[in-house]
């Protein structure tokens, strides 16, 4: 299996709500370093899996509403716990819809799978990985 991962961040601040999340109930920021990894079975006929400069220009553009957004005060997430685990799947969302549309430079069917992982730090990570 080849893969190709790029890479960007966001700042974000967000609340929980639940007893589980502690002191994260409070209006808090985080950092995010995102990771998008695009996997496939062959490389196509210039031996690449993706176009390194597309996937970069889409993740960096599925990102842009999210940088130093209050995610409690943005609609598409309203009533929704925005954990790390959740904003994994709906950046995988995201860059699914765009590499189904082709825009990664390949046609998506020649794509496995994709992964993307949010890095709260240096010691935690949370990622969703799913079949294309």
């Amino acid at each position: 299996m080849f893969s190709v991962e790029v890479r960007d961040h966001i700042m974000i601040a967000h609340s929980f709500k639940g007893d589980v999340f502690g002191p994260a109930q409070a209006l808090h920021g985080a950092t995010f370093v995102v990771d998008a990894a695009v996997f496939c079975e062959e490389l196509d006929e210039n031996g690449i899996v993706i176009d390194i400069g597309r996937a970069h220009e889409v993740l960096s553009a599925i990102l842009a509403p999210l940088k130093f957004a209050n995610l409690d005060e943005t609609p598409l997430f309203e009533g929704q716990n925005t954990t790390t685990e959740f904003m994994a799947k709906h950046i995988w969302d995201r860059l699914a819809e765009s590499a189904r549309k082709g825009e990664l430079g390949r046609p998506a069917e020649a794509l496995a799978r994709l992964r993307v992982t949010l890095s709260e730090s240096h010691l935690a990570r949370a990622w969703y990985e799913a079949a294309l």
